[in-house]
């Protein structure tokens, strides 16, 4: 089984990164390096000139067109957005060009969730229109091109459709393994390569600025130029190399030689480092030979041969997915050497694109602290910076950076809530802090001013608070944050104590800094230290209140636990002096709040570590990436994590516990394929059959991680009791779920209160 030495330390060091302090600092809002003249210098593609070293990422178009593909207004603004903000290029998400190939594309009726560009003059004019505004904003975009899904499409084709999903050769299907995905053939792949061409040629006519092949990751293009899923044994594609080189000499051929191709391509797939042994899997097995550095360089110089410009690298594929979708607990600038090692070898074989350029490398990953970015530009690490979720958080980090304003940019907290779940359970890029992304078509940035000024009572200054507030106010309501602690943030708290969540806490920071930018205003005040009562409340003069109080944790009635230390979870994150002298803990919950305390009780506070999760999947409802990375860096530092099993009570020294051990229990370090959405059954799944012992877990310390209930009792009493006019409740007081619904709430409450 091969490695690369490379791909192993990157992978072992993604676990306790941030113990190196400059790596973590790396991940700060800071400004030192500012005016970042890096950042801003222009830079050539081809002929084309980009007028500074940012890029958009492929941040999903999903469900953003009509019926036919065409794109609607609601994708044409979400990008003019992005160019307005002064991002340099942008690219799209992907566009399958391999409809009537790969089945998994498309939907009964013909119908497809993707955007399309192949020949339908009925789509041509969503093209235009988009590139068109793009431009008038000074950028450039690239159209992101996808031959097809592949193993990693939607297996209900099999259902729908009546046909399996497809690959370079028998693979098994990434979502459901027991699905087949048969092998492509010679005509098919031949259709696909015609169709890259047409669809470059159409993109070319529509006034997009270049194409850009999306061949990483394990979708349809990497599973024909990779052997690990490239098996064939006779025939012109057996090489696995000649599909993705076809390919780039069709385009050539139909666009010229001045027309921009960009190559998204994985380094390696990183399988064999990340899983070691477990490669015997049964759906991981066939994968083992999959390219090394070496076999993926002398690829990208074939393709600069054949006609591309521009390259940018990462590493992994869906089957170790947090590695190519980078979560929280990723480190900032995380694929930079990978990014390096191709510019050093470019740089060595003196290779040139066919423009007689040099081939610029884009840097990707965790690329949004403005310091970090230029600094990767200025070390010659990358030749341009991409970010895709960091645009999705502020459409204007190109400007405010530009102007010094670090400090008004909104981060991204990595949760990945809206812009990676969203597709799984079927809609568009949205995203957890800023609830204009994707609706920027029917919700302007400039505010409305308010019609009728009224007292405006906000109690709790977590995140749905705090943006409800900083809104009503900045329309000319009269406005009081009220908040029974010292601090801003809420939840945002304990949730940013553990270093991997290094992304919550700077948004946390953001929202202390606007909070203390508005106390500027006449019209608003903050009321820290604050407990809010039904009779306070009659002593003001409001004409609304708008609850944000956030939820109180469930904490079962549990026998014994007088006799043992129990504490909640956000209890000890927020003041780890509860911890004492515990060499030990056990954490009841395995969901993301239990799973990311117990990664900071063993890998910050050096304890044992065991996790107890009554159903059968650990993190169920988080994103793959998030949820994938916890859990593999937790194995990895031997927490034992024990699902389908139930907590009964404590004892002197322990907490008695009944688990179900029969074989038939999924594996909860199992992080090669997804789980999949509830509407979802897979009928081949093995079901789970009962062989229950009960047994005692002794350890120092029990952490309460059960989840939240919502915190409305004060919100009833004051609707019931009729005490102001109009009483509202937002966030976790209203429902326990996720930012993503708690700043939606505030902005579209705030916006016509």
């Amino acid at each position: 089984m091969k490695t690369d030495k490379l791909v192993e330390e990157l992978i072992n060091s993604y676990g306790d990164w941030f113990n190196d302090e400059s790596s973590y600092n790396s991940g700060k809002m800071t400004k030192n390096l500012y005016p970042y003249t890096s950042i801003f210098e222009p830079i050539d593609i081809n002929r084309m000139t980009i007028k500074n070293r940012l890029v958009m990422a492929p941040m999903g178009n999903i469900a953003m067109s009509d019926e036919t593909g065409r794109p609607k207004d609601q994708m044409i603004q979400y990008f003019i957005e992005r160019a307005k903000g002064g991002v340099g290029l942008i690219t799209t998400g992907l566009i399958p060009i391999s409809q009537g190939v790969d089945p998994t594309v498309v939907e009964p009726g013909g119908l497809s969730y993707f955007p399309r560009i192949d020949r339908s003059r009925s789509v041509f004019a969503g093209w235009r229109d988009l590139a068109s505004g793009v431009h008038s904003h000074g950028a450039k975009i690239f159209i992101q091109l996808t031959p097809g899904l592949g193993r990693v499409g939607n297996p209900q084709c099999l259902l729908t459709l009546k046909k399996f999903p497809k690959s370079a050769s028998w693979n098994p299907n990434f979502y459901i393994p027991q699905i087949p995905s048969t092998r492509l053939s010679n005509r098919g792949l031949r259709r696909i390569i015609k169709n890259a061409g047409q669809a470059s040629a159409d993109a070319k006519a529509s006034k997009i600025d270049g194409v850009y092949l999306h061949g990483h990751e394990g979708y349809l293009l990497e599973q024909l130029t990779n052997p690990a899923f490239n098996r064939r044994k006779m025939g012109r594609y057996s090489d696995w190399q000649a599909f993705g080189l076809d390919m780039i000499r069709e385009i050539r051929n139909r666009v010229g030689p001045h027309y921009p191709i960009m190559y998204r391509i994985d380094l390696s797939l990183a399988l064999n480092e990340t899983y070691g042994e477990k490669m015997n899997n049964k759906s991981l097995r066939k994968f083992k030979n999959g390219r090394t550095i070496e076999m993926t360089l002398d690829y990208m110089k074939n393709l600069v041969k054949e006609g591309v410009d521009i390259f940018d690298v990462d590493l992994g594929c869906y089957d170790n997915w947090w590695l190519p979708h980078p979560p929280a607990g990723m480190p900032p600038g995380c694929f930079l050497e990978v990014s390096k090692l191709v510019k050093e070898y470019f740089k060595e074989e003196k290779i040139m694109s066919n423009a007689g350029k040099e081939v610029p490398i884009v840097g990707v990953g965790k690329l949004g602290y403005p310091d970090l970015a230029e600094e990767a530009l200025r070390d010659g690490k990358c030749d341009m910076v991409m970010l895709g979720r960091p645009l999705l958080a502020d459409p204007y980090w190109p400007t405010k950076v530009y102007k010094g304003e670090v400090e008004d940019i909104v981060p991204c907290i990595g949760c990945q809530e809206g812009c990676i779940n969203e597709f799984v359970e079927g809609g568009h890029p949205q995203c957890a802090v800023n609830p204009r992304t994707s609706f920027e078509y029917q919700m302007p940035l400039e505010l409305t001013p308010a019609q009728k000024i009224k007292n405006i009572g906000v109690v709790g200054a977590g995140p749905a608070g705090v943006m409800a507030a900083i809104i009503a106010a900045k329309r000319g309501h009269k406005v009081e944050l009220i908040e029974k602690t010292d601090k801003i943030g809420g939840k945002l708290i304990p949730g940013g104590t553990p270093k991997i969540k290094f992304d919550v806490k700077n948004y946390r920071q953001y929202l202390e800094r606007q909070v203390d930018k508005a106390k500027e205003l006449d019209n608003f005040e903050f009321l820290p230290n604050t407990d809010v009562t039904s009779s306070w409340l009659k002593e003001r003069d409001f004409d609304a209140v708008i609850f944000a109080m956030g939820g109180n944790e469930i904490i079962p009635p549990f026998k014994n636990m007088d006799k043992v230390n129990v504490v909640e979870a956000t209890q000890i994150l927020q003041n780890p002096n509860l911890l004492k002298d515990s060499k030990s803990a056990v954490v009841i919950g395995g969901g993301v709040v239990g799973c990311e305390t117990a990664y900071w009780l063993r890998y910050e506070q050096g304890l044992d570590v065991t996790i107890v999760e009554m159903e059968k999947y650990f993190m169920n409802g988080v994103c793959t990436a998030n949820r994938g990375h916890l859990i593999y860096y937790l194995e990895k530092e031997g927490v034992k994590l024990l699902n389908c099993t139930k907590v009964l009570g404590f004892e002197e020294n322990g907490v008695k516990v009944i688990q179900n051990i029969s074989d038939t229990v999924p594996d909860p370090y199992l992080v090669w394929h997804p789980i999949l959405p509830e509407n979802i059954e897979n009928p081949l799944a093995p079901k789970i059959k009962k062989e229950e012992v009960e047994k005692i877990i002794e350890a120092d310390l029990f952490v309460m991680a059960i989840g939240n209930r919502p915190r409305n009792q004060l919100y009833y009493e004051v609707q019931k009791e009729m005490i102001v006019p109009e009483v509202y409740n937002i966030g976790d007081s209203l429902n326990s779920g996720k930012v993503l619904e708690a700043t939606r709430a505030a902005n579209a409450l705030a916006r016509i209160i």
